[in-house]
């Protein structure tokens, strides 16, 4: 199969972050009082950059407790996170030989904020292969599952939005994707993935789910 780029989401397809985030974000979830559902929560949050993740958040807050988040949630949310990427985070398996060894244009297209996408690419070394074709969700006015930030991605690679492949773990990701008139593949190899991940992301549209890398590499 062949595409003139590939567009890869960061967190759980290229490092392996999302295991880190969900259990910190439950930690401080439980605190203020929300409580969801594991699969729900999954679903409705993941791929959502900051700004729209703790709206949501907000929102439910409100309904649920009569009142918004308190005021240094995302901040201390935030502090947490961080504490335990720069112990704990690593690339996914396989990510950097396939990034490495293709040969096609290729950049990332992630909801993470600019200062976490950064302090990912140092730990792992990953940016290297990417540069200057990193892209984050603030960088357009929606961000997924809107197809804005792969478009733009598209555009600065100069190639069709109908000749990129995105690699995307998320049902927000997968939506965007699609949206955009391109070529999605799930992906289930990082950590955080749990049994149902494969039928959510080929539900939300994916054209097929990759469990690792070496699968992936077959496929191109």
């Amino acid at each position: 199969m062949s595409f003139s780029a590939i567009i890869f989401d960061c967190d759980g397809v290229l490092v392996d972050s999302e295991k880190i985030y969900l259990e910190v974000e439950r930690e401080h979830l439980a605190r203020v009082g929300l409580a969801y559902d594991d699969t729900e929560y999954r679903r409705r949050f993941m791929g959502l950059k900051s700004a729209d993740y703790i709206a949501e958040l907000d929102r439910d807050h409100r309904e649920m407790n009569g009142a918004g988040l308190p005021q240094d949630f995302a901040e201390n949310l935030k502090a947490s996170s961080i504490a335990r990427l720069k112990v704990e985070l690593c690339a996914v398996d396989g990510a950097e030989a396939l990034v490495k060894g293709y040969g096609g244009a290729k950049a990332i297209a992630t909801s993470s904020a600019p200062d976490m996408l950064s302090l990912k690419m140092e730990i792992t070394g990953l940016g290297r292969h990417f540069e200057p074709h990193i892209y984050w969700g603030d960088l357009v006015e929606r961000g997924k599952p809107a197809p804005d930030l792969f478009l733009l991605a598209a555009s600065k690679l100069g190639v069709e939005p109908s000749d990129c492949l995105v690699v995307e773990d998320s049902e927000n990701g997968v939506r965007g994707g699609i949206a955009a008139g391109m070529t999605v593949w799930g992906f289930t190899g990082g950590s955080h993935a749990d049994d149902g991940l494969e039928k959510r992301l080929s539900a939300a549209g994916a054209h097929a789910v990759m469990a690792s890398y070496d699968q992936m590499q077959s496929h191109l």
